[in-house]
């Protein structure tokens, strides 16, 4: 299925896995609504919603910035009327979007539980709310949400509760609207790396320069997204993949150009 003219929202999309998913799909032809609170760049994170829009209309396809803080509703709704102002729908919504931090009950702060739940949840709820009107319309129309295989053994339950609770609800969502809008051909899935990704989460809270090395690029994932949405909803909804298996099923085995340090050991992520 051909990504010309079919236009992609992608929530943090200003650097990293977003910005990644944004140029592989921009590269197949489809226009990128850039959406991310990025307008001025922080050195250690890097990337702006407007440096990112010129990377992708570097490869000639067409761009729209969109400064989206996705905690506020009326900054949603805001984002979709410019998209649709601009390009006439909305074909792909990908939940990139997310806040993480790794701490136990007591060491979480009330203002990080609220800010995980309001974005992981809450934001990515309220963006497919808002964009299903045109979803119903789209070309081979998919939500995409960037979160792991609902894994309840207890390990990834106890260490961090209020992170882990959050992205399996934004699971439990792609899963539930798979079913939910599967009369309107509508395609919902997750996707979630097998190992750590080289992003500015893992340089700056998680691991460092250490994790980031044994750790492969976002290239990895924006491939997987690539093939996943490319496929109709008859043939992909409703399941929650795993980058690795997604490129084994289109005969891609090799992974080693995908590693930051070729040949070096790779660290599995969370809930693998």
């Amino acid at each position: 299925m051909s990504f010309k003219n079919r236009t992609v929202l992608i929530t943090g999309a200003s650097r990293g896995i977003g910005k990644a998913i944004a140029l592989r799909l921009a590269a197949a032809g489809a226009n990128i609504v850039v959406a991310a609170k990025s307008v001025e760049e922080d050195p250690r994170l890097g990337g702006t919603i407007f440096s990112a829009a010129q990377e992708v209309e570097a490869t000639g396809a067409q761009a729209l910035p969109v400064k989206t803080d996705i905690r506020f509703e009326e900054e949603i709704s805001a984002l979709v009327q410019k998209t649709v102002e601009r390009f006439g729908g909305i074909d792909v919504v990908i939940n990139n979007a997310s806040a993480i931090q790794l701490t136990p009950t007591e060491q979480t702060e009330t203002k990080r539980f609220d800010l995980m739940q309001n974005i992981n949840v809450r934001g990515t709820f309220l963006l497919v709310k808002h964009c299903i009107p045109y979803l119903k319309k789209g070309n081979n129309p998919h939500i995409l949400t960037l979160s792991p295989p609902v894994n309840l053994d207890p390990k990834w339950l106890g260490g961090h509760i209020a992170y882990t609770i959050t992205k399996y609800n934004m699971s439990m969502m792609a899963m539930g609207w798979a079913a939910e809008f599967k009369s309107y051909g509508i395609a919902s899935n997750a996707l979630w790396p097998r190992t750590t990704i080289d992003t500015a989460a893992v340089r700056n809270l998680l691991g460092g320069e250490t994790l980031a090395k044994m750790s492969r690029t976002p290239a990895i994932l924006a491939d997987a997204a690539y093939y996943i949405l490319r496929k109709t909803a008859a043939e992909y909804s409703g399941r929650t993949f795993i980058d690795e298996e997604v490129l084994a099923a289109e005969g891609i085995t090799d992974l080693d150009a995908y590693a930051v340090v070729p040949g070096a050991t790779l660290y599995n992520d969370l809930f693998i």
